[in-house]
């Protein structure tokens, strides 16, 4: 058979698809008019955005507190394109380092809570990068089943190279989590990975219990906050949040949330992240951040410390949101941010359900498998500080007219 047969019949064979986890194949989704991705978008991204001329209220955004068109945060971004250029043309290792580099870094860390950080290029290259490279030959990673790709891959990468171990327990089950730590060989070095927000469920990491267990068992703790940063913890992240960041040992980050730009770093003790800067390929093989991208969240963490409200006006729109949405019935799982899931099951089902938003005014994002656990096919709305009452008015208003459109699953 030739390689490329399967990407002909993806797209001329129902069959081919399914195989590969989509009920339709794109094209027949697209003449349904029930395609929701690459959807282009004409307008600055924001609260609102137009595409193909239509006006829509976005829902579908990771811009959480608001910044990606804040005056402060562009203009910093052009300023440093005028100093340094668009690029640095080379990895972290030979040409890449600014000192613009080395400051966000320092300001990160102390942001966090941490020693030290690590700037990457990009948010999923972290875990790619700094879980193989701080694991070693028969260490052991446990994760929650419902981590980021990111980590998946990350985990993987390090079974590959190192033959590394993986255990994993059931989602936020803290007694499924404590057998499958106690079932541990005392001897090997074990790293637990969660993250604090979780991405499709907007649920938070129980760290109060994961922490005594980890101290128990003498693991580890990293915490992936890429979506936590700006939404927890005054904007700081989960450890924060709980009153326990001394008690997290790793700390992943990304810009391309709250911090309005794209990359993302490691935080930690500062041996730790040294060893992970000598050691991680995609660290050491990719190029560096551009001095745009890095002007960009020094600026953003500047704003979030000059003004906090905007951490605290997008968890009261999230708080409004979850209370409204499920006294509409709608099924929004276990969600304690401005993360809110529409969970609606069937695949097929979600698709259309995300038409019906898209028609009314809303843009949603659709999450399907391998995104989300079989079966649990949702759309992911998600809230920004800079929403006015009266957008979020009229989202209630499109929520509540459309609610016998939308077949919601048990």
């Amino acid at each position: 058979m030739d390689l490329f047969e399967k990407c002909k019949g993806f797209y001329s064979d129902p069959a081919v698809a399914q195989k590969y986890g989509y009920p339709l194949n794109p094209r027949t989704a697209q003449a349904m008019g029930i395609f929701p991705y690459f959807i282009p978008i004409e307008h600055p991204e924001g609260t609102e955005v137009y595409i193909h001329g239509k006006k829509y209220i976005m829902i579908g955004s990771n811009n959480y507190v608001g910044l990606t068109n804040h005056p402060k945060v562009k203009e910093a971004a052009i300023e440093a394109i005028k100093k340094y250029g668009t690029s640095c043309t080379g990895s972290r290792f030979l040409n890449g380092t600014l000192d613009l580099h080395l400051e966000l870094e320092e300001k990160l860390a102390k942001y966090v809570g941490m020693e030290a950080a690590l700037v990457f290029s990009t948010g999923f290259q972290v875990n790619l990068g700094s879980i193989p490279a701080i694991m070693d030959r028969e260490d052991i990673i446990v994760t929650d089943k419902e981590v980021h790709a990111s980590i998946i891959d990350g985990v993987r990468m390090a079974k590959v190279q190192k033959r590394i171990h993986t255990r994993y327990f059931k989602h936020n089950d803290m007694a499924d989590f404590d057998k499958v730590m106690k079932g541990l060989p005392p001897e090997p070095a074990k790293l637990v990975i969660v993250d604090g927000v979780f991405s499709m469920g907007g649920d938070i990491a129980p760290l109060p219990e994961i922490v005594p267990i980890c101290k128990k068992y003498g693991a580890r703790l990293m915490v992936d906050d890429a979506h936590s940063i700006g939404v927890l913890g005054g904007g700081r992240g989960t450890g924060p949040h709980f009153g326990l960041q001394k008690d997290v040992d790793l700390v992943m980050g990304t810009f391309s949330k709250s911090l309005a730009s794209v990359g993302g770093f490691i935080a930690g003790p500062k041996e730790a992240v040294h060893w992970i800067q000598m050691f991680s390929r995609p660290f050491i093989f990719s190029a560096s951040l551009p001095p745009s991208n890095v002007a960009t969240v020094l600026a953003c963490l500047d704003v979030l410390e000059q003004e906090p409200e905007r951490v605290v006006r997008v968890n009261q729109v999230g708080e409004r949101m979850r209370n409204e949405l499920r006294a509409m019935g709608y099924n929004i799982g276990e969600t304690q941010t401005p993360i809110i899931p529409i969970i609606i099951g069937d695949m097929m089902k979600t698709m259309q359900a995300w038409k019906v938003f898209f028609e009314a005014g809303i843009y949603t994002n659709v999450a399907l498998p391998p995104a989300v656990p079989p079966e649990l096919s949702l759309l992911r709305t998600s809230y920004m500080a800079t929403h006015t009452d009266e957008q979020i008015d009229k989202v209630i208003e499109i929520f509540k007219k459309v609610k016998d459109l939308v077949h919601i699953e048990p």
